[in-house]
C-alpha cells in the first residue's frame, strides 16, 4: 500500500482549507497513494479564540465534507481528514472522516479530550462515544486515531486486535517544551508495541509542530517532515510486515487483554 501523509496550516475560512486539501488530494492521486492522511482540525483553527470552533463547525453534509468527499470521486485513494461537527449541547464533536470515491466509508469521534498542559478541549469538545474504528484500503486494515489519542497505548492495541495494520494519525500536535520529543516518541511507541505502521499527520502552522511522520513495524521512521505544508511518502509491505511481527512477535506473547469498555471522561 503506498501511504501520503498531507502536513498543512489550517486558517480560519473553512474554504480555504477546502482548496488546500483538493490540492494534496490531487498530489496523492497523481502520485498513485492507496490512503492518505490529512491533520485533525482541517475545516478550520482558532489558535486565539478556540471557543469560535462552535460556531464554524459543520454537519457532515455541510459543504466542507461535502466538498472533500466530493474531490475523491473517481479515485481509489482513502482520504482521512479531522473536522469538527456540531453536537447537541453546543459543543461539537471532533470526528474523523474516511472518504472514497465520492462516499464517506467511515467515522471515527475523537475519544480522548487535550485536557492537558493547561489547556481543555472538553470546555468546546464533546467526547466520542464510539468504539475503535478500522476500515479496510487496498487490501490493508487501516485503524483510526486522532491526536491527544496517541498517549493511550490500550487504544493502539485494540485496533490493532482488530486486525489494523495500519494506523492513520491525524492530530494538531500543540507547541510546548519537550512536545515535539513527546510527539515522535509516542508515534514511534505505537508502531513498535503493535508491530504496524502508523501515518501520524501533524498540522503546522503558528500554534502546532508539524513533524508528520510515518513509523514502520519495527519503529524506523520511513519519512519525516519538519514544520512547512508538504506531502511525504511511504510504502507499506505485506512481506515487511509479516516479517517484523515474526521476528517480534508481541502480539503473540501478550499476557493481558485490553478491556473495551470506556471509562466515564472527567
Amino acid at each position: 500500500m503506498r501511504i501520503a501523509v498531507g502536513q498543512f496550516a489550517s486558517a480560519q475560512e473553512w474554504d480555504a482549507n477546502l482548496k488546500t486539501c483538493r490540492e494534496m488530494i490531487d498530489g496523492a492521486v497523481a502520485g498513485g497513494a492507496d490512503l492518505l492522511v490529512l491533520p485533525e482540525g482541517a475545516l478550520a483553527l482558532f489558535v486565539d479564540e478556540p471557543a469560535r470552533i462552535r460556531e464554524a463547525a459543520q454537519p457532515l453534509d455541510g459543504p466542507f465534507v461535502s466538498g472533500l468527499v466530493e474531490h475523491t470521486r473517481g479515485s481509489n485513494t482513502t482520504v482521512i481528514a479531522g473536522v469538527h461537527v456540531p453536537a447537541g449541547d453546543g459543543r461539537v464533536s471532533n470526528v474523523l472522516v474516511a472518504a472514497r470515491d465520492g462516499e464517506i466509508v467511515a467515522t471515527y469521534t475523537k475519544l480522548h479530550l487535550y485536557d492537558a498542559f493547561g489547556r481543555r478541549e472538553s470546555d468546546n469538545v464533546v467526547p466520542g462515544t464510539n468504539p475503535p474504528v478500522v476500515i479496510d484500503c487496498a487490501g490493508w486494515k487501516v485503524g483510526l486515531m486522532t491526536c491527544y489519542d496517541v498517549r493511550f497505548p490500550e487504544l493502539a492495541r485494540l485496533l490493532a486486535d482488530q486486525g489494523a495494520q495500519v494506523i492513520a494519525l491525524p492530530a494538531a500536535w500543540v507547541r510546548g517544551p519537550a512536545k515535539e520529543w513527546h510527539w515522535e516518541v509516542m508515534v514511534t511507541a505505537r508502531a513498535l508495541e503493535n508491530t504496524c505502521y502508523v501515518a501520524a499527520s501533524g498540522e503546522c502552522g503558528r500554534r502546532n509542530i508539524g513533524a508528520s511522520m510515518i513509523v514502520d513495524p519495527l519503529g524506523i521512521t520511513r519519512a519525516r517532515l519538519g514544520d512547512a505544508p508538504g506531502l511525504l511518502w511511504s510504502d507499506a509491505s505485506a512481506d515487511e510486515l509479516a516479517n517484523a511481527r515474526r521476528t517480534l512477535p508481541v502480539l503473540e506473547n501478550r499476557r493481558f487483554a485490553v478491556d473495551p469498555r470506556l471509562e466515564r471522561h472527567a
